[in-house]
């Protein structure tokens, strides 16, 4: 694909979302960058000082139809809207519309192994890296990791595999251009963003273009567990591999397709990829806590072990990796109170796991911005495990506050739109044995810049406790 001299228009941009990437990536190939955001220079004024002294023409705070009309492709942030009437008009005008992933998708030259769902990609794609580097040491991580992928390229060859955490934005853009990675791993699929997708179907077909445009020769790695994710099966046209919990119902299609599976039982998780069971690791070699990781470390050793990488790369992988920042990690402990950062929950799903993974009193963090989710059985959890819930203020938390109070055993606190004073008064609240939690089971938005932000300040501010 030639960019040279192309007048490319990027359409959002910010720190952490591809746009500083794919901008840079552009210029030094040489085409005509133009950046158009609605947002004022001010509020972005990070990116652009990250995109100081480049040849990069800015349009902040508005979006100009001409430069839509004039460009030869735009490239559109995973923030922007599939339907904006801005892309309509550059389609109209004979423009290519792409996004960061689906360019990279076009131009690396090495094999590409994809990671999505609701939860636990991030710790997958990590932890799938980190086994493929054992016996690929120049094995590529990014995607939706905050880090650019296109800025990789440069050290990518045609044996460079490539790791990719992939986002529902980023499959809808791969989804456009009919595009999906040789190898695919779906890990599991609940309720989130239904603030930016209709329902739950709709934001499932985004993640289902992770398979639908695999070839023949592709391989997915699909939960047998989940009642969504267990249907793209369908979908798939090479092998698939199943990831399969003992403890729970396998609900996989009677004529899926079938190349052998992982277990998770009491003992460890084991695989069966040539019609011989053997056992990749212990229960006791798995540093992360919680069920729901061994689950995760599962799907990551069936991607790496149908890439080709041995059973003891894999588990020596497994052995050494001890977890993701932001994911259960552990901050701090002080008087006996152990303080776990999990911003990352952003769903009630994700902070159940959370929840029960931990055998100790919790006192929790939670509340935020609202993104339509079900609480289901969350206030059940928290009544269960939870000994006080700190709340934080945000547009979910009076839903969250009503739905705790028919629990009266539950003590809640106001919510507060001061997080010092938050974690101040969990503090107070915590006794030796205890953890304090943050596993907001919301969105960040409105307190915070993003999930990170918020579990930065959250590290930042305990390890300043006294």
């Amino acid at each position: 694909m030639e960019l040279r001299n192309k007048h490319i228009l990027v359409m959002g941009l910010g720190l952490h979302d591809g746009g500083l990437g794919v901008t840079r990536f552009l210029v030094e190939q040489g085409a005509h960058v133009t950046v158009t955001d609605l947002r004022s220079a001010e509020v972005l004024q990070p990116s652009l000082t990250a995109l100081q002294g480049l040849p990069v023409t800015f349009v902040l705070g508005e979006h100009r139809a001409a430069d839509f009309r004039n460009a030869d492709m735009v490239i559109r942030n995973p923030g922007v809207p599939r339907g904006s009437p801005f892309l309509q008009l550059a389609r109209e005008a004979g423009a290519t519309i792409e996004m960061e992933m689906s360019l990279f998708f076009r131009l690396c030259p090495g094999p590409i192994l994809g990671i999505t769902g609701t939860r636990g990609k991030t710790t997958t794609t990590l932890l799938a890296g980190a086994m493929l580097r054992e016996q690929f040491p120049d094995t590529v991580i990014a995607g939706n990791l905050r880090v650019s992928a296109l800025e990789q390229l440069p050290r990518i060859t045609a044996t460079t595999p490539v790791v990719l955490e992939l986002s529902s934005w980023q499959l809808e853009g791969l989804g456009e251009a009919e595009l999906s990675p040789a190898f695919a791993d779906v890990t599991n699929m609940s309720p989130d963003h239904l603030n930016t997708y209709q329902d739950m179907d709709d934001y499932a077909a985004a993640k289902r273009e992770i398979v639908a445009h695999q070839g023949a020769d592709g391989l997915a790695v699909l939960n047998a567990n989940d009642p969504v994710v267990a249907p793209f099966a369908r979908a798939v046209r090479g092998r698939c591999v199943w990831v399969r919990d003992a403890l729970a119902a396998d609900v996989r299609p009677a004529d899926a397709p079938n190349a052998g599976e992982v277990l998770v039982d009491a003992d460890g998780i084991h695989a069966d990829l040539a019609g011989v069971w053997t056992t990749i690791c212990g229960v006791q070699d798995v540093q992360l806590p919680g069920r729901h990781n061994l689950l995760n470390v599962a799907h990551a050793a069936a991607l790496a072990l149908a890439f080709g990488v041995t059973i003891a790369n894999v588990r020596t992988a497994i052995q050494g990796f001890r977890g993701v920042p932001h994911r259960m990690e552990l901050v701090r402990e002080l008087h006996g109170v152990r303080f776990i950062n999990d911003t990352t929950a952003t769903t009630p799903t994700a902070t159940i796991a959370a929840l029960q993974a931990l055998a100790a009193p919790v006192v929790l963090i939670a509340g935020g911005a609202d993104k339509k989710l079900p609480l289901d059985t969350l206030p059940a959890v928290i009544a269960a495990r939870v000994k006080d819930v700190v709340l934080l203020a945000g547009t979910a938390t009076p839903r969250l506050q009503a739905a705790l109070a028919a629990y009266p055993t539950v003590a809640l606190t106001a919510p507060f739109a001061d997080f010092a004073e938050a974690i101040q008064v969990a503090q107070q609240l915590a006794g030796p044995g205890d953890v304090v939690l943050l596993s907001p089971a919301c969105a960040s938005f409105g307190m915070f810049k993003h999930e990170f932000d918020r579990g930065d300040q959250f590290r930042a501010l305990v390890e300043q406790l006294v």
